[in-house]
């Protein structure tokens, strides 16, 4: 095992200790000659432990006397509450909220908590410019012709051999490709229902799912979702007769960061099948944990076909290139039918690119060092919220991604606060966005895949204090 891996695994126990409270704030740890003795390394090796953990804020050094846990390394605020399904809530379409926040996206001055996408400072931008250029080079056509519909042979053997956590249940030929995953959604959607069917939703939900379901004109019912262990089990079986697909994020799910155990995917997967209902998967996270592994999605344990695996690149490589791609099951032959009438092919250049990327081991190379500063600034953020806002914020504890929802006091209404943030250029995702129902007024999503700084601090403190004020 290579020594960059090897730290990270030790580094990773010692987290864990730290994170379950089995080592606390103050507790000393085991001296560098230890480590290097309990696990057969080098000195060098166990310092690398260190600064790793160093580098998380998890613990701090004292001269003449070892590593310590640090006493940032204490959460010390609550879980947001988990919602209930409620018949009584007032429909409220979050359009003029969403609207609001994008008219606001392409004002550089305004510091971005509000978007969905990593910081560019973050992506390996000039090594897929490189990409582009080697592709134009070595494709026959340049790049130009139409490609078959099922889409670019290359990117679908990539992803289907890059896919190792599926351990070889699908191949290039379960695959189509698409422009990123939203539209890999909206296929799967048009694929299984119909004006006026049902479909389940997690709450909060990404807000683009529910603009997709009511341009299909569908019924939704928000399943009550924990922060940290996903969808109520319990609440999609008492609607399960009244569903005719789902459509959930199981890893690391937008906007709550929360992660479904393996136990729950599976029990999902076994409820759905014996109804015939289809799962649309959307797995654009899953690649970004924070784990010593990347979690099984729900098409693992999927063997009738109902689960539609999504997922893309937006996330985590090149928003822009707007490559993605589909498992659909047995709803293959339906999802090729409609990319047909809807695009023909898609784009073969930016395909070849990502499918060249991932070959190579550039990909993972690049997902490492991601997930890695994804983690660390998950960290910040949490410790300063818990210095600047109010004390009973309730912030999430994501597992993965890069979304941090809070749930502020009752009084405060982020809508409101929005506009007054936007006026001191700072933007953030009003609650009321994840929803169709008139709830979540006193919440926020914020994205941490900002590039960490000095002044993203301050923005975080100062929105603090605007919170503080609307008290």
């Amino acid at each position: 095992m290579r020594k960059e891996i090897l730290y990270l695994k030790i580094a990773r126990v010692l987290e864990e200790q730290v994170v379950n409270g089995t080592l606390k704030p103050g507790d000393k740890l085991p001296s560098l000659r230890s480590v290097q003795k309990m696990y057969n390394v080098s000195l060098n090796t166990a310092k690398l432990v260190f600064w790793e953990l160093e580098s998380k804020s998890l613990v701090e050094s004292r001269p003449q006397s070892g590593y310590f846990v640090s006493p940032a390394a204490e959460r010390k605020r609550s879980l947001p509450s988990v919602g209930k399904i409620k018949a009584t809530y007032r429909e409220q379409q979050p359009q003029d909220l969403i609207t609001k926040v994008f008219d606001t996206l392409y004002d550089n001055e305004i510091t971005q908590f509000s978007l969905g996408l990593p910081d560019q400072s973050l992506l390996p931008i000039a090594k897929l410019n490189k990409g582009i250029i080697n592709a134009v080079r070595n494709m026959k056509d340049g790049g130009v012709s139409y490609e078959p519909v099922q889409g670019n042979l290359n990117l679908r053997r990539t992803v289907a051999k890059w896919s190792l956590i599926l351990e070889g249940k699908i191949t290039e030929d379960d695959i189509v490709t698409t422009s990123g995953t939203m539209n890999a959604i909206f296929n799967c959607l048009m694929a299984v229902t119909q004006p006026g069917d049902t479909v389940a939703v997690e709450s909060p939900v990404y807000f683009g799912i529910i603009q997709i379901v009511t341009s299909l004109k569908l019924n939704v019912i928000e399943i009550p979702t924990h922060p940290v262990t996903g969808i109520d089990l319990d609440a999609v079986k008492k609607v399960l007769p009244k569903l005719n697909a789902c459509c959930f994020i199981s890893n690391f799910s937008n906007p709550l960061g929360c992660l479904m155990p393996d136990e729950h995917k599976k029990e999902l997967v076994r409820m759905l099948t014996e109804y015939d209902i289809p799962l649309i998967e959307d797995d654009l996270y899953g690649n970004l944990f924070f784990g010593p592994s990347r979690p099984k999605p729900c098409k693992y344990y999927d063997e009738a076909g109902i689960v539609m695996w999504c997922g893309s690149v937006s996330k985590t490589l090149a928003p822009g290139y707007r490559v993605g791609w589909v498992a659909p099951g047995k709803y293959k032959d339906k999802i090729i039918h409609q990319k047909l009438l809807q695009t023909i092919s898609t784009p073969s250049l930016y395909q070849e690119v990502v499918a060249d990327f991932m070959n190579y081991g550039r990909y993972d190379h690049h997902l490492r060092t991601f997930r890695k500063t994804l983690y660390a600034n998950c960290l910040r953020y949490q410790r300063a919220i818990e210095m600047y806002f109010p004390d009973h914020t309730r912030i999430s504890q994501p597992q993965g991604g890069f979304m941090l929802w809070l749930e502020l006091d009752k009084k405060v209404d982020t809508a409101e606060l929005f506009d007054i943030a936007i006026k001191q250029k700072i933007g953030f995702a009003p609650g009321r966005m994840f929803t169709q129902y008139n709830q979540y007024n006193n919440c926020m999503r914020l994205n941490y895949g900002l590039a960490w700084n000095d002044k993203l601090e301050f923005d975080l403190k100062r929105l603090g204090n605007m919170v503080k004020d609307a008290l």
